[in-house]
């Protein structure tokens, strides 16, 4: 996929690591400028961009709250004039167990970083791109938002609400310029995949042996569906939760 975004501006939530990073690194390539949000600053991820040539800036952000989330939509602005493309790609597993193992305290935080910090980033989103006339936004689901998985319920719930929250905003803003769809990636070899397994081959070869496919997937893969979403090929493309998974979702 050729596609240029030269003079467009990128935030990316949870950019540091993983399928966030991939999607900062491939919007730079491509030839955005890019803000990192997230809680954890990579000097690796910034570097990578700079290598590239690429303007960067990170923005430290706990996506759950709100008085973060507004500061980093007025810094966006502030250092590039406007905002063309959101990833809210933030996210944590949570706490694994039963739902009723499940605690009230890993419920909210789950609910609270998934969810919440969504509907927050599309709320300072928004209004930007409103005055723009134009923007796109990608909220990053899971399979797990279209599917149930055991042991999940909290980032389960989560994601699922995601992409009920991503087809009501596309519906809302779909004659006002701005599309909203959704990225489901499957099993993908993150540090978040790395932590439910453990680090354990054993336990990653279980995962991929789950995938129709027969491997995990790269970040690099789902950072290309977000790219190709956000550009002019998909402009007829909104309200949609796409699954990058393999086939997984397909079983």
């Amino acid at each position: 996929m050729s596609t240029n975004f030269k003079n467009k501006v990128a935030l990316i939530t949870g950019g540091s690591f993983g399928i966030g990073k991939a999607t900062a690194i491939a919007f730079a390539k491509n030839g955005a400028k890019v803000i990192i949000a997230d809680w954890v600053e990579d000097d690796e991820t910034l570097n990578a961009i700079k290598a590239l040539g690429g303007e960067v800036i990170f923005i430290k952000c706990d996506v759950s709250k709100t008085e973060d989330v507004k500061a980093m939509v007025e810094k966006t602005i502030a250092t590039f004039g406007r905002l063309d493309y959101a990833f809210n790609n933030a996210g944590i597993e949570g706490v694994m167990g039963t739902t009723h193992e499940c605690t009230e305290e890993n419920w909210d935080k789950t609910i609270g970083v998934n969810l919440k910090g969504i509907w927050l980033c599309m709320k300072n989103e928004i209004p930007e791109m409103l005055k723009q006339g134009k923007g796109v936004i990608i909220n990053c689901a899971s399979i797990a938002g279209l599917v149930g998985f055991p042991g999940l319920p909290a980032y389960v719930a989560s994601k699922h609400g995601i992409i009920g929250l991503t087809k009501t905003a596309a519906l809302e803003y779909a004659k006002l310029g701005i599309r909203v769809n959704a990225v489901c990636p499957g099993a993908i070899k993150t540090p978040m995949i790395d932590r439910i397994t453990g680090n354990k081959k054993e336990v990653e070869e279980q995962f991929a042996g789950m995938e129709p496919i027969g491997r995990l997937g790269q970040p690099e893969e789902v950072a290309n569906a977000v790219l190709w979403m956000c550009s002019d090929e998909a402009s007829f493309v909104t309200g949609h939760a796409m699954a990058v998974d393999g086939a997984w979702t397909a079983q």
